[in-house]
């Protein structure tokens, strides 16, 4: 039995999948245009942390084609230093993460909220890599 105060809602006879369809796909629509925001979000991060280096990537002599100094797009873009170190940013999207790919797995040299931070350990990196190689000659 009905008490008189319920109100049951009608289906309405006049959907179609395709209206839910429609739907559906304006929901992802919705969600992907968040994850180009977020990725456009970590890309402009990474772009003021190449922007102060920039100094330290001009400072590299001309003849060492041994670093990269690329931001990478797709999924999670990237600021490349080298073949096997970059930045990127950590889940919170607030935090640099500088990180190295070793032969045992990859390894944090630097995780910070502060972009100087991240910079002068990027710095220091490139520093060692410069004196590495003029030692080896």
């Amino acid at each position: 039995m009905k008490d008189a105060g319920d109100i049951i809602t009608p289906i309405e006879p006049s959907r179609k999948l395709s209206d839910a369809i429609r739907d559906v796909k304006n929901a992802f629509a919705d969600r992907d245009d968040v994850v180009v925001d977020m990725r456009e979000a970590h890309r402009m991060r990474l772009d003021l942390l190449a922007a102060e280096l920039a100094p330290v990537f001009a400072d590299v002599p001309a003849d060492m084609d041994y670093f990269d100094f690329a931001i990478s797009s797709g999924l999670q873009p990237r600021l490349w230093i080298d073949a096997v170190s970059h930045v990127a940013m950590g889940r919170d999207r607030r935090t640099y993460r500088f990180l190295k790919d070793t032969r045992v797995g990859r390894v944090v040299l630097a995780e910070s909220t502060e972009m100087k931070a991240v910079a002068d350990a990027v710095t220091r990196y490139v520093a060692e890599r410069v004196v590495e190689r003029q030692r080896m000659m």
